[in-house]
């Protein structure tokens, strides 16, 4: 694990314990972290059977959690505006918990669903993944409860437990949350391999680590935070998904990343037709860059990304001014490609630059954000870090 990656899980985690020492004056039973995640190509293909290709982050969400002998279950966070949770194991499903706590307590009742004999817990959570940047704050919060409640509950950790927690976090997120995400983000944050961009199958949820190589060429992603925040459960984002599932439907195919080019020109409703073009242009440039990145030639992805941003600009539907702001800024600037990620409407876009070009680049974002008038940008570059653990 590098220095930066070292450094910021232990940094949140010793806040989640001081977390837990204020709000009730106990240690923790272990402390464990889980990543953030930038997804580098494959945008809206999860929930579609498609091929995505994230990378985890050395951003993380910690959580110091004690055992408790009784079925109480309470959560708190670093995060002022984030209101503490007190329940039972019994008061954590649907319709029963709002807000920060509905991902956390909605993955304990998951859990509970799956089989784990979930105890009774207190929690702090800390993190440094930006909410509603498009980097997976919520798979991260999950990610890092569903370990440890369920090691915490007697499970060895192993390839069979975290497929199982996988599940569990997805079902969370969308029967408890109410966010219909495909797994993508659960997946890459408890299956990542650090200095690796993860391709997930998301039919099957096969992964295969993919190296980057970015650093042997002289590389760095930048993520660029619009500060513009969303949410996935404002239904867009499940307007979107139920587009994909009447395409489906209608062209007889149970996935629609089964669809062909011919399959779209047979949709007769254009915005039906525009939303499957984009699951079919994706998948396909995701394929095309993990040829490219695993011939070492990563360097030559940058207008597949441009193109994924288009994509999901006109077809999708899924931009915003800001987004298309700081992508053709990073353009203009230096960056080999750019595109937004994410659930859209807000959070964050990536761009592909040379080593040398970010200050320019930078400047750029923010420069061409405040002539807009519009909400100046956060930069960032981006390493790939590891997959979600127990620190303590």
């Amino acid at each position: 694990m590098s220095d930066r990656a070292h450094d910021r899980a232990h940094d949140q985690a010793g806040l989640a314990v001081a977390a837990l020492r204020d709000a009730w004056g106990a240690e923790p039973d272990g402390v464990w972290t889980a990543p953030g995640r930038v997804n580098l190509i494959g945008e809206h293909v999860d929930y579609n059977g498609g091929r995505c290709l994230p990378m985890a982050l050395t951003r993380v969400t910690a959580a110091a959690v004690r055992r408790r002998d009784d079925d109480r279950v309470r959560l708190t966070s670093t995060d002022p505006e984030a209101d503490p949770f007190e329940g039972t194991l019994a008061d954590l499903g649907p319709g029963q918990v709002s807000g920060w706590a509905a991902y956390a307590a909605g993955t304990l009742w998951s859990l509970q669903q799956a089989g784990i004999e979930v105890p009774g817990l207190d929690m702090a959570v800390s993190s440094d993944v930006p909410l509603g940047a498009g980097l997976s704050s919520s798979a991260s919060l999950e990610a890092a409860v569903a370990l440890s409640a369920a090691e915490l509950a007697g499970r060895a950790d192993d390839d069979e437990l975290r497929h199982l927690l996988i599940q569990a976090a997805i079902r969370a997120e969308n029967e408890v949350v109410g966010a219909g995400t495909g797994g993508m983000d659960q997946t890459v944050a408890l299956l990542a391999e650090e200095g690796s961009a993860l391709l997930i199958h998301t039919r099957d949820f096969r992964t295969e680590p993919v190296q980057l190589g970015l650093a042997e060429g002289g590389l760095e992603l930048m993520v660029i935070d619009t500060r513009v925040t969303h949410t996935l459960a404002d239904g867009q984002y499940a307007k979107r998904r139920a587009d994909c599932d009447e395409a489906a439907r209608q062209l007889g195919l149970e996935w629609l990343s089964d669809a062909t080019p011919a399959d779209v020109e047979r949709l007769a409703d254009p915005r039906l037709r525009a939303r499957t073009r984009h699951v079919v242009s994706e998948n396909q440039r995701v394929d095309t860059v993990v040829e490219l990145v695993r011939a070492g030639r990563v360097g030559e992805i940058g207008p597949l990304l441009d193109a994924s941003h288009a994509s999901l600009r006109d077809d999708y539907e899924v931009s915003a001014v800001e987004l298309d702001v700081v992508v053709e800024a990073a353009r203009s600037a230096g960056a080999l490609g750019a595109r937004m990620v994410g659930g859209g409407f807000g959070g964050s876009a990536i761009a592909l630059i040379r080593s040398e070009d970010a200050a320019a680049v930078g400047e750029a974002v923010v420069s061409a954000c405040r002539e807009r008038g519009l909400t100046e940008p956060v930069t960032l570059t981006v390493t790939s870090g590891p997959a979600a653990r127990r620190l303590s």
